[in-house]
């Protein structure tokens, strides 16, 4: 059985080009397009079978990606969504993570990689690009028997990071230095075997370290 993908994103170029290249991979077909969220919403609503997956793109028009998300999230809790955007910052990953997404792709993804991404989405729910298939699923199976240990610090810490405050925001929030606080981050890249703070969110909100 194919694993179904919707796609919204309002750039229609960019939006056929996706649709043709996902089209394309073995096992997956596009069941649903839309070039807003509200579109893909009145789309969804018309469909006999959801899909397993939808790509959002975070700055749309009429409906943005978080609304989008939380919208599908309320709606729809079983469809996973993915966030695809060409903004990589903070504020721009933390608020699709918080909505919902699984995933936070860049659209210069190379097409190996987003086809990883869809399958392991697909398989497990989740997937972070900071963490390869195999160290992926061996840290799930270390997670199985060794439970995460965070200090009361890290945990403070860790909820501020999956805020929109920058480090040195919460640094003076935890009456810190900076340097301490890149202490933090570095243990915590560590011990949820991440290499950036997006990885970080992600990991924290999958193994419910962090709530919203």
């Amino acid at each position: 059985m194919k694993i179904k993908i919707g796609i919204a994103d309002d750039q229609q170029l960019f939006l056929r080009s996706l649709s043709n290249l996902i089209s394309s991979f073995n096992d997956f077909e596009v069941v649903v397009e839309a070039l807003n969220g509200q579109e893909l919403l009145k789309n969804l609503a018309a469909l006999s079978t959801l899909p397993d997956i939808i790509l959002i793109d975070v700055q749309m028009p009429v409906m943005d990606g978080p609304t989008t998300v939380r919208e599908i999230t309320l709606k729809h809790p079983e469809l996973a969504t993915v966030a695809l955007s060409m903004k990589e910052d903070d504020h721009s990953v933390l608020s699709m993570l918080r909505a919902g997404c699984s995933a936070y792709l860049l659209k210069d993804v190379h097409p190996r990689e987003l086809e990883r991404a869809l399958i392991e989405v697909r398989n497990t729910g989740y997937y972070n690009s900071d963490i390869s298939g195999v160290n992926y699923r061996r840290l799930l199976r270390r997670q199985e028997n060794d439970e995460i240990k965070l200090t009361e610090r890290e945990k403070t810490f860790l909820k501020l990071a999956c805020s929109d405050f920058t480090y040195k925001e919460i640094a003076s929030k935890m009456f810190l230095s900076e340097k301490t606080i890149d202490g933090y981050r570095e243990s915590l890249f560590q011990k949820l075997n991440v290499k950036s703070r997006t990885g970080m969110a992600l990991e924290a909100i999958r193994q419910n370290l962090v709530a919203f």
